[in-house]
């Protein structure tokens, strides 16, 4: 079965994803106006125990459909759950992040609600049934919750080592159909190069967006996961000497172009356009 969401080139799907703490309502109009493409109100792990209950209830007074925001709710296995499942399905949510995703039960249960599912993958048995949990129904996009994920497998890890991780989210979505996935946090605020790093990685892998924790990294995100001038040149150079062509073979900088060279082109140029 093929998740009933959207499929892999649909266009203008966020590429930034900031956290806002629903127990801090005085930030959510900060959240909104810092240009993330999606803000995500965290219910789960910016709130402690004592405080979900009024962090749900300042959530549930705001929301509006004149300004949608993501909800990370709590696990499936919290007492809290039921109670964000509901607020969850109010208008307003534009979708509902799933922490600790293991199984479809819980996206069923999310899925009753219209808005759109996102599974965060943080546990090795997450990561085992990711292809089913992509195929759910309602899935939007896969999330990789990667310091959760370490903590699970107790990995301290580099990059590198999480690189075969991360590829099984992009290969399970594509086989679902359903958009690429949003790479994890990166925690240093300070340090624009590693976070650029982290962002450009996330691309090359496949990615589609990625997590931010600051208002100031969500530009820097924005840009890695758009197409450089240098791709814009190469692209609209591959269009134009097919076109030239007339249906005969062509070469670009010595290499031939072939069909998958083409779509490749004809996609940077959309994503150059917004679409």
């Amino acid at each position: 079965m093929v998740a009933e969401t959207t499929d892999v080139t649909t266009p203008m799907l966020p590429r930034t994803y900031l956290f806002v703490p629903a127990n801090r309502p005085d930030r959510y109009r900060k959240a909104l106006d810092s240009g993330a493409d999606a803000v995500i109100v965290d219910l789960e792990d910016a709130v402690g125990p004592a405080e979900k209950d009024s962090a749900r209830a300042a959530l549930a007074a705001w929301l509006s459909p004149e300004y949608p925001v993501l909800v990370r709710v709590n696990a499936a296995d919290t007492p809290w759950f039921e109670a964000d499942r509901l607020l969850a399905a109010r208008p307003g949510v534009a979708g509902v992040l799933l922490p600790k995703a293991e199984h479809s039960d819980a996206i069923r249960a999310l899925a009753g609600g219209g808005a759109p599912v996102l599974p965060m993958i943080e546990s090795a048995k997450g990561l085992d049934n990711v292809l089913a949990l992509a195929r759910s129904k309602r899935v939007q996009r896969l999330m990789f919750g990667s310091i959760d994920f370490q903590a699970d497998l107790g990995m301290c890890a580099e990059d590198e080592e999480l690189a075969p991780f991360r590829l099984q989210l992009v290969l399970a979505s594509r086989l679902a159909g359903i958009a690429q996935p949003v790479d994890g946090v990166s925690t240093a605020l300070d340090d624009a190069q590693l976070l650029r790093t982290d962002a450009l990685r996330a691309r090359r892998l496949g990615f589609g967006g990625k997590l931010c924790i600051h208002p100031r990294q969500v530009g820097v995100v924005r840009e890695c996961f758009l197409p450089s001038t240098e791709e814009i040149v190469w692209a609209r150079r591959v269009v134009d000497a097919i076109a030239a062509a007339g249906g005969g073979a062509v070469a670009v900088d010595g290499k031939m172009v072939d069909r998958p060279v083409e779509l490749r082109a004809l996609s940077i140029l959309r994503e150059a356009n917004g679409d």
